[in-house]
This record gives structure tokens, C-alpha cells and sequence, in this order.
């Protein structure tokens, strides 16, 4: 009898449970055994527990170790802050793993891309220090800025920390190591951000003279952006405070051809939540007809992570062949074939 995985499922929503529904299927196809412990967290869970992130998700997380999840909505303005973000923070998930990988038959103007971003999840902008217009502690900062921050400002704090930095940057290039890759890019506005920024690239030089066999470059977040649109090619793995990075992941997925087939992974020190980068897509609820690609390669990194990396080849190699094949596929891949009836052509070619 096989080793039995209990792994927590989050399916989110919008067309979280869909995708969710997908990737199990392909899960089960491969005969690996996993005790499903679903729990709710997202808009969905508000009317049934009064919060979006229940006090169950967390301990059922902490107990299993591993999860996965759907995409989750967050309201832009107002309403409650990313459940991501408090995931993330709840459970020092510090690492944001964003592979994007060129697929034959995905359609994009660029080709053999094989980028990895490394992001930092728990700090800079994102830790939500924020004040609002004419609060005291708003007035206070302003203050004390001694009249650079105008009245009537809103105010975040971005902070980025020594220790922080030092082990998002180790995990880079301890990644490259155990993945072959060569280069490790660190990306920064360390010319305008003198001190955090400043700090985050005063680090990554430390850290870098420890993996002598690991080539190290600097860029600048701008110049950064223009270079991969030009020659994505000549880098490698990149490692980005939280901000920078969030954004750099999307423009690497668009390389490849779109959310829809850019997998992820949030990583602590003993826990991790893997999930898809693309957002919940309301719109698309109940259609079936959403690509389920990213998150089926987002449970094959949970695989990898599990150690189950034969199943997790397998699981890859049924994904590019039906892409590639083009029989069988959604319609963002120019396909007609709803989100079930593309998991089951993976499954089949499994």
C-alpha cells in the first residue's frame, strides 16, 4: 500500500472550485493517495463564518503541512485586504515561486522562455502599514517628514528587513543549485530606494559570494521590464522584493502565453500552499470553460515538493502533449472543449 498524502484544499472562488474539480481528477488519475481536507476561505466563506479567512484554514493548513488552493477574490479599494497576503503572513510563507516555461502550442510572440521569479512574500509595501488622510497617525508621519509628504496624504510604509532579505535570497540560489540554472538576477529601485531597496541589494552581494559557481547580476526594476521584453533569453532565475516581484511574475507569464499556464507555489520554512497566479475570474463562474492548466501545474510543484517528482513528470508530460496536440483545449488556447473535458484529456494521456 502507497504512502496516503492528507493535503488541505482551499478551491476558492469564482472559478476556483472548477479548476479545483480539474486538477483532483488528474490527481486521481495517476493513482496517488490523498485524503482531501477542504475547507472554505475567500468571499465564499464570509456569509457562512463572518470572515474570509476562518481560524479552520489556518489550523488545517498547520496540521497538514501542504495545500492547495484556488484562486481567491479581493475587492480593489475597500472590502478586506488579499487573503494571499494573510496567508502568506499567518504562515511565513516567505517564498512566492513563479516558474514560467515556454509550452509548444500556447501561443505568444516569444519562445523557449525558461524564467524562474523568486519573490519575497512577507514584507515591503505588502505587510499593510497604511493610514488614511488626516488620521493621527497619518498627520504624525507627515510631521515628522518635515513638510516633504503634503496634508491630506495617504500614507504606506515599506520596510524591508536584513533577515527577511537574506533568506529569500539564499533560497534563489540555493534553487539554482538544485535546479541547474546558472544565473541569478537581483532586482531592485536601489538607485531612488536608498535605504530598503538599498539594503536588498546590500544583501543579495553578501549572500552571492557564497555560491562562487552561480553567476550574479544586478538590474534595475525598470530597465529590468524593457530587458525581457527584448531578451528574456539571457536570464535565468530572478529575485525581487514583494512588490517588484508581483509584478514581474505577470509580465513573465505573459511571455508564456498568460496566467493561464503560469503555476505557483508560497513556501515556509516546514508548510507550503501551492495555487495558480491568475485571479478568480467571477465573471467566468460556473461556465466551465476556464483553461485548468495552471493549476494542474501548480499541483505537479506540490508534487515536487511531496517528492513525488516521477508522478510529477508524468502529470507535465500529459500537459504539453495535449496542448501541443491541440485536439483538446480551452477556449483561451483557441480550443472549444470545456475545463473537465481538458483534464480528462490529460488524464488520459497520462
Amino acid at each position: 500500500m502507497g504512502k496516503i498524502y492528507n493535503i488541505t484544499l482551499i478551491p476558492g472562488d469564482g472559478i476556483g472550485p472548477e479548476i479545483s474539480d480539474a486538477m483532483k481528477l488528474v490527481l486521481k488519475s495517476t493513482g496517488l493517495k490523498i485524503n482531501w481536507e477542504e475547507v472554505e476561505a475567500g468571499e465564499c466563506a464570509i456569509k457562512k463564518y463572518q470572515t474570509p479567512l476562518p481560524d479552520e484554514v489556518i489550523k488545517s493548513i498547520k496540521k497538514n503541512k501542504v495545500a492547495i488552493k484556488g484562486p481567491t477574490s479581493t475587492p480593489i479599494g475597500t472590502g478586506f485586504r488579499s487573503i494571499n497576503v494573510a496567508l502568506r503572513k499567518e504562515l511565513d510563507l516567505y517564498v512566492c515561486l513563479r516558474p514560467c516555461k515556454s509550452m509548444v502550442g500556447v501561443k505568444s510572440k516569444f519562445s523557449n522562455i525558461d524564467l524562474v521569479v523568486v519573490r519575497e512574500n512577507t514584507e515591503d509595501l505588502y505587510m499593510g502599514v497604511e493610514f488614511f488622510p488626516n488620521s493621527n497617525e497619518a498627520n504624525e508621519i507627515i510631521k515628522m517628514s518635515n513638510n516633504k509628504i503634503l496634508p491630506n496624504s495617504a500614507i504606506s510604509i515599506k520596510a524591508i528587513s536584513r533577515e527577511n532579505t537574506e533568506r529569500i535570497i539564499k533560497f534563489a540560489f540555493d534553487y539554482a543549485l538544485k535546479n541547474n540554472r546558472k544565473k541569478v538576477t537581483a532586482v531592485t529601485k536601489a538607485n531612488i530606494m536608498k535605504a530598503t531597496d538599498g539594503l536588498f541589494l546590500e544583501v543579495a552581494r553578501e549572500v552571492s559570494k557564497s555560491y562562487s559557481n552561480i553567476e550574479y547580476e544586478e538590474k534595475l526594476i525598470d530597465n529590468m521590464c524593457m530587458q525581457l521584453v527584448q531578451k528574456p533569453e539571457i536570464y535565468d532565475v530572478l529575485v525581487l522584493p514583494n512588490l517588484y516581484g508581483d509584478i514581474l511574475s505577470d509580465l513573465c507569464a505573459g511571455l508564456i502565453g498568460g496566467l493561464g499556464v503560469a503555476p505557483g507555489a508560497n513556501i515556509g520554512k516546514d508548510i507550503a500552499v501551492f495555487e495558480p497566479t491568475h485571479g478568480s475570474a467571477p465573471k467566468y463562474k460556473g461556465l466551465n470553460k476556464i483553461n485548468p492548466t495552471a493549476m494542474i501545474l501548480s499541483s505537479t510543484m506540490m508534487l515536487d515538493y511531496l517528492g513525488e517528482k516521477e508522478i510529477s513528470t508524468r502529470i507535465k508530460n500529459a500537459v504539453k502533449k495535449v496542448i501541443k496536440e491541440g485536439k483538446v483545449l480551452t477556449y483561451d488556447l483557441g480550443g472549444t472543449a470545456k475545463t473537465m473535458e481538458m483534464a480528462e484529456e490529460i488524464a488520459k494521456n497520462l
